[in-house]
């Protein structure tokens, strides 16, 4: 559902003069409040092992549960894009990241409790400080490591997971026939 149907009341005074202003934001006519639905920051990880082959998760939870994921998630409130990579991997794995470098960004739209939730999704590539002793948690049901030539993105069901998946593995391609 498209939150600008979704939500009926003004949140500051209360109102039901709480009305569309445009696709990402609503106005009171009653107390000039304008809501706008920005985009919620998110994070996503590709960490290669030693053999160059990357780790995918399978969703445990829904939206999409079933499919392809890389492991990664929301930022929390105060909390730099580098420190939710962190926690995220911990939390889904059980892993530590010995580094991290930012690659690009995506947007997405993150369906949530029958929300459609704007995103921008960060992606970054990491090493582990040991991929020993990794355990699936919290979002992921399991997880394996695949060689790029056999990774399909088709299987990876949300949309700017499997487009930065394409990307990478795109540009994977071009650095081993360098």
């Amino acid at each position: 559902m498209i939150f600008t149907n979704l939500f009926k009341y003004c949140p500051r005074c209360g109102s039901g003069n709480f009305e569309r202003y445009n696709v990402k934001s609503k106005h009171c006519a009653d107390c000039d409040f304008v809501f706008y639905l920005n985009p919620s920051a998110a994070v996503a990880a590709f960490i290669l092992n030693q053999k160059g082959e990357l780790l995918v998760c399978t969703r445990a939870k829904e939206p999409v549960c079933g499919t392809f994921d890389l492991p990664g998630g929301f930022l929390d409130y105060n909390e730099t894009a580098e420190q939710a990579l962190a926690r995220e991997i911990k939390e889904e794995l059980g892993g530590e990241i010995a580094t991290a470098k930012y690659l690009f960004s995506l947007p997405n739209d993150y369906l949530y409790s029958n929300l459609t939730v704007p995103t921008l999704d960060l992606f970054y590539l990491c090493s582990l400080k040991n991929d020993d002793g990794l355990h699936p948690a919290d979002d992921v049901a399991e997880f394996q490591f695949l060689p790029l030539t056999t990774i399909n993105p088709e299987k990876f069901g949300l949309n700017s997971i499997r487009k930065a998946v394409e990307i990478f593995v795109q540009c994977s391609k071009f650095q081993v026939q360098s």
